[in-house]
């Protein structure tokens, strides 16, 4: 072998210092790395096609703090984003001691990456608890409103500008509603579960209460929803109001155009599906850790892979946060 191919390979090799470990990382902790670019990928797709949705229909869509004010135990009250922010405190900080199982394994120190676990998987259960139970408020709604013929929205205030709740200021009527379902609706289409009012309830109501007014989804010069006078409120609603909408679902949105509620379910569900696979993860390396396993192979690098996945579900939690909740 000549000297020229000697150096070379010798240039080589510590340039590369890899060896069958490129980049000096495990097969294991490759894989993580291909996985998170993928998946980084689907989540960035998915966030561009809600972000042209809203910029296609900027005039109508919902308004963040107007929608997410609720917080658990304080029913009533208008908070807007405090519990969200909550959600993502805690998500962050899960993070962190994730950082410290991590530290601690590479220090062999069993008690401390088994407590830090712990409080890595305690955090990832509160966050899909709550992101659980903010469905369900998104879902049932609180309000109330009215679609329109073109599935436009017409909500409700008062001469303040604030919500106004259906159940504030109409009263249904004694009449009873029959359900339509498979064996007695029009061919054969089994209907939803009937909302609390119908909608001559609601025109009634608005007759009768003449400071409550009607909002639409429009938003104005100032990126304020727009609200009519009495007479156009009026005229609005028994012109095109065709039926009452309560909460939010993927053909209904009480809040404003269903594609808000589309891309919300989708992308946080998509989210939370991972944080919840991280968490069951995370559990089954917990107890690996107090069985002793890592211990015996005198490495804790499966921590360090699974923390990999965790700090990346943070991360994507950020960029969902700052598109659905902050712009």
């Amino acid at each position: 072998m000549s000297t020229t191919t000697v150096v070379n390979a010798g240039i080589e090799e510590k340039a590369w210092s890899g060896g069958n470990r490129p980049l000096n990382a495990s097969y294991g902790k490759m894989m993580m790395w291909f996985f998170i670019v993928s998946d980084a990928l689907t989540f960035s797709g998915f966030l561009a096609a809600y972000g042209f949705s809203r910029f296609k229909f900027i005039g109508s869509w919902p308004i963040a703090d107007e929608v997410f004010t609720h917080v658990p135990f304080l029913h009533g009250q208008e908070l807007p984003m405090i519990y969200v922010a909550f959600m993502t405190f805690i998500l962050i900080m899960s993070s962190v001691t994730m950082v410290l199982a991590v530290d601690a394994g590479h220090h062999l120190n069993k008690a401390k990456v088994t407590i830090y676990m712990l409080l890595t998987v305690i955090g990832g259960l509160i966050f899909v608890g709550s992101q659980a139970w903010e469905w369900a408020t998104f879902i049932k709604g609180d309000f109330g409103a009215v679609q329109t013929k073109g599935g436009n929205i017409l909500q409700f205030v008062n001469a303040e500008g604030h919500r106004v709740a259906l159940r504030d200021f109409v009263v249904a009527a004694p009449n009873e509603r029959v359900q339509q379902k498979r064996n007695n609706g029009i061919w054969f289409v089994e209907e939803g579960s009937l909302p609390t009012y119908t909608f001559e309830d609601v025109v009634r109501g608005l007759e009768s209460h003449p400071e409550v007014l009607v909002r639409t989804q429009i938003l104005n010069e100032h990126g304020r929803k727009t609200v009519l006078s009495r007479g156009e409120s009026l005229k609005q609603l028994k012109a095109n109001g065709t039926h009452v909408v309560e909460g939010a679902n993927l053909h209904e949105n009480e809040y404003g155009t269903p594609l808000f509620a589309d891309f919300f379910f989708f992308i946080t569900g998509f989210h939370g599906f991972h944080v919840f696979s991280g968490v069951i993860i995370n559990i089954i390396i917990f107890f690996n850790v107090i069985l002793g396993t890592y211990e015996k192979r005198r490495s804790y690098e499966m921590v360090e892979k699974v923390g990999l996945y965790w700090h990346f579900v943070d991360l994507v939690w950020v960029f969902v946060f700052t598109f659905f909740y902050l712009v």
